[in-house]
């Protein structure tokens, strides 16, 4: 099981958190992986800079609306 971390700290909310978890939860629902694919919302990950932070293992990536797709695909379904 992949554990994804997303941050909704106060500056990740700020700039979206809740938007790339609903993103999140829809791609993970339309490739038929909620077996496979676990999302849990997490405080502060201390990349406030980069937010929104998002975690899979020791990596961190700096995710948003526009670049949630291309996260998704490369680093999810790519892994799975």
């Amino acid at each position: 099981m992949m554990t994804i971390n997303i941050c909704i700290g106060s500056a990740c909310h700020l700039k979206g958190s809740y938007n790339v978890v609903s993103e999140l939860q829809e791609m993970i629902e339309d490739n038929k992986l909620g077996d496979k694919v676990e999302l849990t919302g997490v405080f502060c990950l201390g990349h406030c800079t980069d937010a929104v932070s998002v975690q899979i293992g020791d990596e961190i990536f700096s995710v948003n609306t526009d670049n949630v797709g291309d996260f998704f695909e490369n680093q999810v379904l790519k892994k799975v």
